[in-house]
């Protein structure tokens, strides 16, 4: 269950170089007064390097008035009275500092209150405080469409680090929300706002093979498949097993394989939309049958199954 509120996420702004440079934390401006010193670092995931560049460069007078612009320029409705970026801004660093408590540093300034405050709240956030096998580590996934973000605890500290694999996954996000302009329901789908994403929407069509035989084709939304991101491409492995039993319940064909997926990453738009399919031909008489099938991602271990009776 996904316990992170959910609150408007940041305007396009934000740069994906944010949690590989700007998030680190920003060497200390000692010659710059507490105001100066203190919106430096409260800001230091949104500002671009050229305005901390030019606040740096401003004599202390001078940095109230840039102080102001900062804000009224990321402002999103300038007519009211309120600046609604800065509001939700602010308030994600308090839920940073509330959720992630643990550790020896401020949630905001950790690596998931780094990415709560910059991504906004997930879409679905799966904790693991023991592992995710017997001799795991403290394990968090953070999905946000078909995209998954991995914290570790390697030293059961509460303090979580962002795999080194993720960065990859984070900085493609940022250019998915910035290029294909796509609302969160567009890259990840309504089913995926309650419950964690399984190969949800799988599906298997049956029909008459060409020639002899009953063809199966399983069918997943490519949207349900957390991809990784390996060079210029998205890959997954899907683990189908199908076996088909008789009406006596004797189990007549067993089928195994694993079928890669691969996106090209310009595809990736077009493909989020699509649906990934795999085939099976099995040789049947006619009669009337129940078949199994079970598929599982590689990438995240997540499974679904089902089962559908048909006749020949």
């Amino acid at each position: 269950m996904n316990m992170l509120p959910v609150v408007r996420r940041l305007s396009p702004a934000l740069l994906a170089a944010a949690l590989a440079g700007a998030c680190a934390t920003a060497r200390p401006v000692l010659d710059r007064d507490p105001q100066g010193r203190e919106f430096l670092s409260r800001v230091r995931y949104i500002i671009t390097p050229e305005e901390r560049k030019a606040f740096l460069a401003l004599p202390a007078e001078a940095q109230p008035d840039f102080i102001r612009d900062f804000w009224r320029r990321r402002d999103p409705q300038p007519a009211t009275e309120e600046n609604e970026y800065k509001t939700d801004y602010f308030n994600r660093i308090e839920t940073a500092n509330r959720l992630f408590s643990g550790g020896g540093s401020p949630g905001w300034l950790q690596d998931r209150g780094r990415v709560y405050i910059t991504l906004g709240p997930p879409d679905n956030r799966e904790a693991y405080p023991r592992g995710v096998t017997f001799y795991g580590v403290p394990t968090e996934y953070w999905w946000y469409g078909f995209f998954v973000i991995m914290f570790v605890d390697e030293r059961w500290v509460d303090d979580y680090r962002l795999d080194p694999s993720s960065a990859t996954q984070i900085a493609v996000i940022n250019q998915a929300q910035r290029s294909w302009n796509l609302p969160r329901e567009a890259m990840a789908g309504k089913a995926w706002s309650d419950r964690a994403p399984s190969l949800q929407g799988l599906d298997v069509r049956i029909a008459k093979a060409d020639g002899e035989g009953t063809r199966f084709t399983l069918v997943v939304p490519y949207r349900n498949i957390w991809v990784k991101a390996q060079g210029g491409a998205f890959r997954a492995e899907i683990e189908v097993t199908m076996k088909v039993r008789d009406a006596a319940g004797a189990e007549v064909w067993t089928f195994a394989r694993s079928f890669p997926v691969e996106v090209a990453a310009n595809m990736l738009k077009e493909k989020v939309r699509e649906d990934f399919t795999a085939e099976a031909v099995a040789p049947l008489p006619p009669g009337s049958y129940t078949l199994a099938v079970t598929a599982t991602n590689a990438n995240d271990r997540s499974t679904a199954s089902l089962e559908k009776a048909f006749e020949i």
